[in-house]
């Protein structure tokens, strides 16, 4: 292996050491972005080029820095607002183009990525496995704040190793975690780009030993929306192979009209259904619901304050109930842009995910098998980023993008085998 694939292989690998450590979220982008500039070769760029989706996420990342400029000058110059910004701008929109862009500066194979994130996956039942029985045996607690956590200067609810709690998924009792995230939602959303990525590894008992610790993190992540995007994202590569997929656009449209017709209801209706029985999958899920929607609305409110450009940095909360705040732009990824970014932002992060979609897409529409589940996981990307900020969720899913950016460049070149 080169030197870059051994050191992601190893990062990816040893996940569980950086969570422990309370480090992941400074590691990660200083893993990459030492790498992509240790291989950054103009005359390659000049010669060979990158594709224009991952130049605009180069684009994304400057326009989210250039707002977050403007928004703490106008608040006045302070050193915390401006360390944040520049750590933000490091472990979010540029993260994404360091990760897709390395693959074009120095070898890194889409087979190694995908070992490596097959024993990740398959390490997800050994930490579940522990977790399950430390809250058997009622030991732990509510988590702790790992040592070298402390010693950075940021919000530490992050940066916490939280333990499995009792929950319940679709009425049955599970222990519900985070693993090495923060949220739930976004171990989910990690556990389906694993099962999409583990879907090709090489190793048959790797892999569905790999998929079994995927099904594992799902289900202990109670996420409605990774539940919901799963089986989606493994019906498009169905079609992808079926070649129907050109056709899931009019069958949908008339299965949609079909089935409103048949049970009377409209189109909002209908999809209010599936949305009720979300719902009902967990304990507080309803009242999640609600405060999702409560702050979604408020953030929008404000950015019509400031709607071309946004405010930069994140300035007001509401509350929710007693002394429970949240800041504004905590969930949605699309609301959290144009509060953030302005209509600037919001066209550029669109135009980026719109040309990354559309490049895996020309390639899986020819038959390359690996840009079938990048199309599928992009797709999985994309709808959840309507329930979590992709800012905050880069850092936990750069292997995703990772290996994205090692499908992309094979887009160009014959695969290369492990």
């Amino acid at each position: 292996m080169s030197l870059s694939e051994r050191v992601i292989y190893w990062t990816i690998i040893l996940t569980p050491v950086w969570w422990l450590l309370g480090i992941q979220s400074l590691f990660y982008p200083l893993v990459m972005v030492s790498l992509l500039a240790i291989h950054f070769n103009w005359d390659r760029l000049v010669r060979e080029g990158i594709p224009i989706a991952i130049w605009a996420w180069l684009v994304m990342s400057i326009v989210m820095l250039w707002t977050a400029v403007l928004g703490i000058n106008a608040l006045g110059f302070s050193i915390l607002p401006v360390a944040a910004a520049v750590v933000t701008f490091f472990k979010s929109y540029f993260l994404i183009f360091a990760c897709l862009a390395l693959p074009f500066w120095s070898q890194v194979r889409t087979p190694v990525i995908t070992r490596a994130v097959a024993w990740m996956a398959s390490g997800y039942l050994v930490a579940i496995s522990v977790q399950v029985t430390l809250l058997a045996l009622k030991i732990g607690g509510s988590g702790f704040i790992p040592p070298l956590a402390r010693l950075i200067p940021a919000d530490k609810g992050s940066l916490r190793v939280d333990l499995a709690f009792p929950s319940s998924f679709f009425g049955l009792p599970v222990p519900r975690t985070v693993l090495y995230t923060p949220d739930p939602p976004i171990l989910g959303l990690c556990a389906v780009l694993c099962f999409l990525i583990c879907l090709h590894e090489s190793d048959l008992r790797l892999r569905y030993l790999a998929l079994l610790g995927c099904i594992g993190a799902l289900v202990v992540s109670a996420s409605r929306s990774a539940l919901l995007v799963l089986p989606f994202a493994l019906l498009i590569g169905l079609l992808f192979r079926s070649g129907l997929f050109r056709q899931l656009s009019l069958w949908l449209a008339s299965a949609t009209f079909l089935i409103c017709s048949m049970l009377s209801l409209t189109i909002g209706e209908l999809f209010d259904k599936p949305s009720e029985a979300l719902n009902k999958t967990r304990d507080n899920a309803v009242s999640s619901s609600i405060e999702r929607e409560l702050v979604v609305r408020k953030t929008l409110e404000a950015w019509q304050e400031s709607p071309l450009i946004g405010w930069g940095i994140i300035r007001d909360k509401i509350n929710l109930y007693e002394d429970n705040y949240i800041t504004l732009a905590s969930f949605s990824t699309y609301s959290a842009v144009l509060y953030l970014h302005g209509i600037v932002g919001f066209i550029v992060l669109i135009g980026a995910m719109a040309l990354t979609l559309w490049h895996v897409y020309r390639a899986a529409s020819r038959g390359r098998v690996e840009c079938e589940g990048a199309f599928a996981g992009l797709v999985a990307l994309y709808i959840a980023c309507n329930a979590t900020p992709l800012s905050w969720m880069a850092v936990y899913l750069w292997f995703f993008f990772v290996w994205l950016g090692t499908v992309i460049y094979d887009t160009r070149t014959p695969p290369a085998k492990l």
